[in-house]
């Protein structure tokens, strides 16, 4: 019989099996059991009932920029997990740029846990990077415990972080197929890029102009045919075109192994709100058409898109210029993206167990986190309460990242978080944060 110490009760508990009343019994930081709601609570253990407020499993965002170290004015894993633990998330993975190093070498992945380690608020995971040089370091980065590895078809914006031509990316995609590894992919192809129109511009629609859907397109049309190829295991990172999840799903049901994600950004915000100037809304790839984010819910609700997550890509606010071509392209969203989603989800039809599991769920099992995403017996003891009912309104002054831009300014969002646990400790009580708890996370396979 394990030793419970904690039973956390609520009229609406998302499982796996549906929403309903329970009793979440936690044993060392661990799922217990979920027992009914009546049961009773063993001696010794706290009974926490948060009434009809609903407890999700902690989400889960596996693509986070922390910059940490190097670029730490832009962001950092004290910032950055505070404001995941705001926003009901108990795990992220950081990508390996826009930080000094990148996570390209098991030396640089060392260098980067070492500054994690004191200042992680959510357990943090990390993916490696594949660049043109560096693919004798795979294996090793991989035996290390990344979780992937991270290339760019197309320039990154960072000079330390050069992309893979096709050639390049088969040597690469061939190395981790060797190992069962997978590959996650900023998919824009810089022919297409190179051959649209470049101008600066203040005007949304010329930089719209300037990433063509084509060039998403064709980009995930090659990363098929080499996975196809080589039998390698791939990720769409930051789907935009919505004309790309028809050969996705074709692929899918061929026994290609892809898997894709998209974010907040793209399924909540259109390209027809965006005022001239506003580049707290630049991303690549960008923003695209309402009648586009459609057809990615669509996407979505068939499965053909495996989760959401953030691509939280912070920079500081000088680097914001008005000039669509020359600001940093990246949208802060890590505290915000449960209710961004939710708000939208809901008013689609979706609910909050298609949340968990897009947000939850699909990343854990994308990063091999198996003891992540769910809330059932063996998982780790991740929660976020929320109250799906109450609104707020966002104002960037609330915001734990350490440069407070968002393209949510002033929208009135659903979902209120109310309290984030992890491993059976609360991190997050009404907006009050505790010490950083968080654990440094492995590849579970």
């Amino acid at each position: 019989m394990v030793d419970v110490n904690l039973v956390l009760r609520s009229t609406r508990v998302v499982t796996p099996e549906g929403t309903r009343p329970a009793a979440v019994a936690v044993s060392g930081g661990t799922i217990a059991g979920v027992w009914p709601y009546e049961a009773g609570v063993p001696a010794g253990a706290r009974l926490e009932d948060v009434g009809d407020d609903v407890v999700l499993p902690g989400l889960v965002d596996s693509h986070v920029h922390v910059n940490d170290p190097g670029r730490t004015e832009w962001e950092g894993f004290w910032t950055a997990t505070r404001a995941a633990a705001a926003g009901g998330i108990t795990t992220i993975v950081d990508m390996p740029l826009n930080s000094l190093p990148p996570t390209t070498t098991v030396e640089n992945l060392r260098v980067k846990q070492d500054v994690a380690r004191s200042k992680a608020h959510v357990d943090v995971g990390f993916w490696g990077g594949a660049l043109p040089d560096n693919v004798k370091d795979l294996r090793p980065l991989h035996d290390a415990g990344v979780h992937g590895f991270k290339c760019f078809l197309s320039p990154s914006g960072v000079d330390e972080f050069p992309e893979l031509d096709q050639e390049q990316l088969a040597s690469s995609l061939a190395e981790i197929a060797g190992f069962d590894g997978l590959m996650i992919v900023h998919a824009e192809d810089p022919h297409h890029l190179a051959a649209a129109p470049q101008k600066s511009s203040t005007a949304y629609a010329d930089f719209l102009a300037s990433r063509p859907r084509d060039a998403e397109n064709t980009a995930i049309q090659n990363l098929i045919d080499q996975a196809r190829r080589l039998g390698a295991r791939v990720h769409v990172l930051h789907l935009s075109s919505s004309d790309a999840l028809e050969p996705i799903a074709a692929a899918k049901a061929e026994g290609v192994k892809i898997t894709v994600e998209s974010c907040p950004h793209f399924l909540t915000l259109t390209a027809e709100e965006i005022p001239d100037g506003a580049t707290e809304f630049k991303c690549c790839p960008p923003i695209r058409e309402a009648a586009n984010q459609d057809a990615l819910w669509q996407g979505l609700a068939d499965g053909v898109i495996d989760c959401v997550v953030s691509d939280h890509s912070p920079s500081t606010a000088d680097l914001k210029t008005p000039d669509f071509s020359s600001a940093w392209g990246g949208i802060s969203s890590l505290q915000l993206g449960l209710p961004a989603i939710w708000t939208e989800a809901r008013r689609r039809g979706h609910g909050l167990e298609d949340v968990a599991r897009w947000m939850s769920a699909g990343p854990a099992r994308l990063a091999g986190l198996d003891r992540k995403g769910g809330i059932e017996a063996g998982k780790d003891a991740d929660f976020a309460v929320i109250d799906p009912e109450a609104t707020f309104t966002v104002d960037p002054a609330g915001l734990q990242h350490r440069n407070r831009i968002t393209a949510y300014a002033g929208k009135t969002l659903h979902g209120v978080v109310k309290a984030t646990w992890l491993r059976g400790e609360k991190i997050n009580d009404g907006g009050t944060l505790t010490d950083p708890s968080g654990l440094l996370l492995e590849r579970n396979n």
